[in-house]
């Protein structure tokens, strides 16, 4: 036995046996499990300014992505709601000028939530709706001058025609958007210039004009490029046609709302319903299961919680409108956080 293992090794030790022998301890070798070293990582600089992905939403101070285009107001380009003075007021009209007096005052105030609005799980159980309004100014930068500058109010997001999101307030905090709704709810309004009677739709003629693909957005001279941050952006609603409906008992004639204002809107409505689940996916329904076209009753309002429109809270708004596509919101909304559920780990 000891003399033929001995003939075997010197058989491996000749030239052709070497050649096998080194390959077999180059296997043996690639086959022992090593520890490789982590790869380093090297440590931000001191003053190095973090760049976010772009898609995220504040929430108790702490990010949260969409998936959407999203500009915070501490970005260069955003909307900011906690400063007092007015935005696009000249410097010498703004209230802190010499001899104008005291800025204005904010217009949001912090939400009186059990255990504090900056806790989030005490937020999480305090906020249970998530307002829809149209803003009647057609741009979001409208929007806010109107809102900000001269009506002294405030939304956490608007949408503008090309889908981009401003976030103007923390949802921490209480904006001021929806009377009754304002402590238990998130607001946003999507730029659109609205919902008209029949007789009197002479703004539809001067927003909307038909060209070779269709119906476009026609932004107003005086508003120059309505603020849209995409450069180049033709703005389509989701139909052509103007859409005719009831709400609150009153006809009124509206165009759609733009596919990527739905997609954006989607995709804000999925976070917030996953980071605030006391808001259900879904809207409020008549006894037919459609949706509700009045405000809702005290009590209907109290223990309503999910998504709503500015009508479900006040007789005299109509806003989103007859056009607004609630199925599409919801089954875009929900599909989208069923994917996010399926490969979330759990």
């Amino acid at each position: 036995m000891r003399a033929t293992a001995a003939a075997a090794v010197r058989r491996l030790r000749s030239p052709p046996g070497a050649i096998a022998l080194s390959a077999l301890l180059l296997l043996a070798a690639l086959a022992v499990p090593r520890c490789a070293a982590p790869p380093r990582v090297e440590a931000p600089s001191p003053g190095a300014e973090l760049v976010r992905r772009g898609d995220e939403i504040v929430i108790c101070g702490r990010l949260f992505h969409t998936g959407a285009p999203v500009v915070l107001w501490t970005d260069p380009d955003g909307y900011d709601a906690y400063r007092t003075d007015r935005r696009f007021a000249p410097p010498e009209e703004a209230p802190w000028a010499p001899g104008r007096g005291p800025a204005t005052p904010n217009r949001y105030d912090a939400r009186s939530v059990p255990g504090g609005a900056d806790d989030l799980d005490a937020l999480r159980r305090h906020v249970d709706q998530f307002v829809i309004h149209y803003d009647a100014a057609g741009t979001s930068r409208q929007c806010f001058k109107i809102l900000h500058d001269l009506r002294g109010l405030s939304i956490h997001f608007m949408i503008d025609i090309d889908g981009t999101i401003y976030q103007t307030l923390d949802v921490k905090d209480r904006a001021w958007h929806a009377t009754i709704a304002n402590g238990r709810s998130v607001g946003v309004e999507l730029a659109h210039i609205g919902a008209y009677a029949p007789e009197s739709a002479e703004t539809l003629r001067q927003w909307y004009a038909e060209d070779g693909a269709g119906t476009r957005i026609t932004i107003p001279v005086w508003q120059g490029d309505g603020g849209i941050r995409t450069p180049g952006f033709v703005g389509r609603p989701a139909s052509s046609e103007p859409v005719s409906g009831v709400i609150q008992g009153q006809t009124l004639v509206q165009y759609d709302f733009t596919p990527e204002q739905y997609d954006s809107l989607a995709k804000l409505t999925a976070a917030l319903c996953a980071v605030l689940p006391q808001i259900r996916c879904d809207y409020p329904r008549d006894e037919h299961g459609r949706p509700l076209a009045r405000a809702m009753t005290p009590d209907e309002f109290a223990a309503y919680r999910g998504l709503l429109g500015h009508s479900h809270i006040q007789q005299n708004k109509v806003d989103p409108g007859p056009a607004f596509d609630w199925d599409r919101l919801r089954q875009s909304a929900q599909l989208r956080m069923r994917r996010e559920s399926a490969v979330s780990p759990s």
